[in-house]
């Protein structure tokens, strides 16, 4: 809890010009009672603390909308490009405060409360973090909106309004639990219902081909309810739109079924349809070629573009290039061919003019090079749920293939290896190479990310453009499961610690979830041990998400970002740590490699393999035995993970970590042990000296300008999407400037 203001303090505060002129706090509290009374229908001997968020809620909102509709109405008037980013999470957090900083609002609204006998903080806390993400690709897309409003770039986040959040994590008696993350249960004070937006989406069915061209008959349709979320730029009144679609099922029943007594079960099969947006997916960086999560690909896809549509049409330019779709990894992949079959079964287009237009108005950032988790669907599923677009990437394969064939004539390797479709047992849609062969523009999250990208995965580089670009996000894992052993293993206690982990394991991934029991068993032991106990404390954090974040990593002396060079993407929540004051111990993977040339190398803790280290042992072969049986001090504890000494009650209860470790390891965690060890010694002699660590502290904070998300989206927009920002400021609505 804050520190109550004194009244001297706050009359200074009260005096504090926003961008509106001078806040006034009494039509703040004027305001505020409008809300409580008229749009809550309570008063004070009734209502609630989540009412009384919810009035402040609206009432911030209040100062949104006058500047929403005219930020709206100044792209109308200049019609500019506009670009349209696409995912599947967007990883917000909370509202409240970010709007009243980025309207300048908090120090007024802060004192409204205070003479209302309302704590602020309180409130806050009140809201519920929005389940629309559950990892950095989610918080990458959430810190480029915010940074595309605030450059003033005419932008739009498209998504999908899921009912249901990925999952509320508690850890019961050592081990993970999983509860509904029921997000909207109480409604959401910040979006708009836009049901004069609505856009059909077609499922199954089947194509039929005539002179004239193709059309795709026979579908289920489903309908695309938009969700208008404003996005406020800093300070500057410009407050873009984030769309997201809810499914609903069409209104139209068959008579007959009144007849028969069917009208019940009618309305009980609307569930289906609307169970596309029911549930965010887990996000565990394992694929899983499920029906309902392809129906939500698709269905985010074609709503978007028919929107998009719309207001290209409406423009009064319509010739210029004016649209720029970003795809925010394989996920939205399906608007490629969506696109082509627009452009060619509704609008008429030859092949060739369409393809030009999808090429050069879509882009792509990829997150992962690790194989398990690249989408890659069944043919037999694309067949049945989206026929046309099947025979769509049929063709773009077909062309793609002829271009490689006559650069590489007798190449069949290379055609097997860039080929959109895998044919090695069951026939699959890789939609990593669609997204790479119908982009102009491919980028991962950080440079040595792009350059795996280049050099191993997809080999595109002499036919394919591929930028980098660097990711500004937060990575709620920061690193990969399996690795968290080295952060477990044999640590030396020379000064006091608390160790924080987090992290969610998919409810169905066992040997995640055994990694979180292993880590809270270790803690009951640790926690509880007469010599150790008051000097190290092992402390997991249950259901990590943006808030806890805001709080968890300002008080953090140390980010250790871990994973095995060349399998993460980025990993950017180190950014966070690194801008927050914490040092960084890690592998030269993803960010830590442009984060330790900003700082200087001698002042950041680097250990382990480079990627070529870890390529060389593939090569070779990796055998965990070898430094198992030459470590006595990873033996040991190897050794009392499986021989139940931190789970007396069930020795076996470990051994399949165990066995994963010594036989299944292809993160090769044993490899880098001896190197963590020592340079955990090295970061415990230098804690030792705090002016030498405070040093390297602010070097690091002065070295993390770089990785500003405004810096990032003005590259993405200069390098990729060739637009200007549109606005620089606008003048507030009760401004007469």
């Amino acid at each position: 809890m804050s520190k109550p203001l004194s009244d001297h303090d706050r009359k200074k505060q009260i005096s504090v010009k926003g961008l509106a002129g001078v806040e006034n706090v009494a039509d703040l509290k004027k305001n505020y009672n409008r809300h409580l009374h008229f749009t809550l229908v309570k008063d004070r001997n009734v209502s609630t603390k989540r009412d009384y968020y919810f009035a402040l809620a609206h009432t911030v909102r209040d100062h949104l909308v006058g500047r929403w509709i005219r930020t709206q109405q100044s792209y109308y008037e200049k019609d500019p490009k506009r670009v349209y980013y696409l995912s599947l999470e967007f990883y917000m957090g909370r509202t409240l405060q970010n709007t009243m900083v980025n309207l300048a609002l908090e120090n007024a609204c802060d004192e409204a409360m205070y003479q209302l006998g309302l704590d602020m903080e309180e409130l806050q806390e009140m809201e519920e973090d929005a389940g629309l993400g559950n990892g950095g690709l989610g918080r990458l897309a959430a810190c480029f909106l915010d940074s595309m409003a605030s450059l003033g770039l005419a932008a739009y986040g498209y998504g999908i309004r899921y009912e249901f959040g990925i999952f509320n994590q508690k850890i019961s008696s050592g081990w993970q639990v999983e509860e509904a993350d029921d997000w909207l249960r109480y409604g959401n004070p910040w979006e708009k219902a836009r049901p004069e937006y609505m856009r059909p989406v077609h499922f199954y069915g089947r194509t039929e081909h005539h002179p004239d061209g193709v059309k795709w008959v026979d579908t289920q349709v489903v309908l695309a309810l938009p969700y208008d979320t404003p996005v406020p730029g800093y300070r500057n009144n410009i407050v873009n739109t984030m769309r997201l679609w809810s499914a609903k099922a069409p209104c139209e029943f068959n008579l007959k079924d009144f007849n028969v007594g069917g009208y019940i079960q009618a309305v009980l099969d609307r569930n289906l349809a609307e169970n596309i947006s029911r549930v965010l997916y887990p996000n565990d960086n394992f694929f899983e070629g499920k029906e309902l999560r392809l129906k939500q690909e698709y269905f985010v896809v074609a709503a978007t573009l028919q929107d998009i549509i719309r207001r290209f049409k409406a423009s009064k330019f319509g010739s210029r290039d004016i649209v720029a779709i970003q795809l925010n990894d394989t996920h939205p992949a399906l608007a490629i061919p969506e696109l082509m079959r627009v452009l060619i079964d509704e609008e008429k287009l030859p092949w060739d003019k369409a393809w030009d237009i999808c090429i050069k108005t879509c882009a792509y950032t990829n997150h992962t090079v690790l194989p398990e988790a690249l989408e890659r669907w069944p043919i037999d599923l694309f067949q049945t749920l989206l026929p046309r677009h099947l025979e769509i990437i049929y063709e773009i394969n077909r062309r793609h293939l002829e271009r490689v064939s006559s650069r590489y004539p007798g190449d069949m390797d290379r055609l097997c290896r860039m080929s959109l479709i895998e044919e090695g047992g069951q026939k699959r849609v890789n939609m990593a190479h669609l997204c790479i062969v119908g982009s102009h523009a491919v980028n991962g999250v950080a440079r040595i990310h792009s350059d795996i990208l280049k050099a191993t995965v997809y080999v595109f580089k002499h036919t394919m453009l591929v930028r980098y670009l660097h990711a500004f996000t937060w990575y709620i894992q920061g690193y990969f499961l399996p690795r968290e052993f080295l952060n477990i293993f044999g640590r030396e206690i020379s000064d006091d610690y608390v160790m924080l982990n987090s992290s969610q394991a998919a409810p169905g991934y066992h040997t995640a979830k055994m990694i979180i029991r292993l880590i809270t068993a270790i803690g009951e032991v640790v926690n509880n041990d007469p010599v150790v106990g008051d000097r190290l404390k092992v402390i997991f954090l249950e259901n990590y998400r943006v808030t806890l974040a805001e709080k968890a990593i300002p008080a953090a002396d140390l980010s250790e970002q871990i994973s095995t060079a060349g399998t993460e993407a980025s990993g950017t929540g180190n950014m966070k740590f690194m801008l927050n004051g914490a040092l960084t111990i890690g592998t030269m993977d993803g960010a830590n490699v442009e984060m330790a040339e900003e700082a200087g190398e001698d002042n950041f803790f680097i250990f382990g393999m480079r990627v070529e280290d870890v390529d060389a042992m593939d090569a070779k072969g990796y055998n965990a035995s070898e430094y198992y049986n030459h470590m006595p001090e990873l033996k040991q504890a190897i050794d009392q993970i499986a021989g139940g000494f931190f789970s007396p009650k069930q020795p076996d209860l470990f051994k399949d970590i165990v066995n994963m470790l010594m036989h299944h390891d292809r993160f090769k965690v044993f490899a880098d042990y001896q190197d963590y060890i020592k340079c955990q010694e090295k970061v415990s002699a230098l804690y030792k000296k705090p002016k030498e660590w405070t040093k390297k502290v602010i070097l690091n904070i002065a070295g993390s300008g770089k990785f500003s998300s405004d810096r990032t989206i003005s590259q993405y927009a200069r390098e990729i999407w060739g637009v200007e920002p549109t606005l620089e400021k606008l003048a507030a609505p009760d401004d007469p400037k």
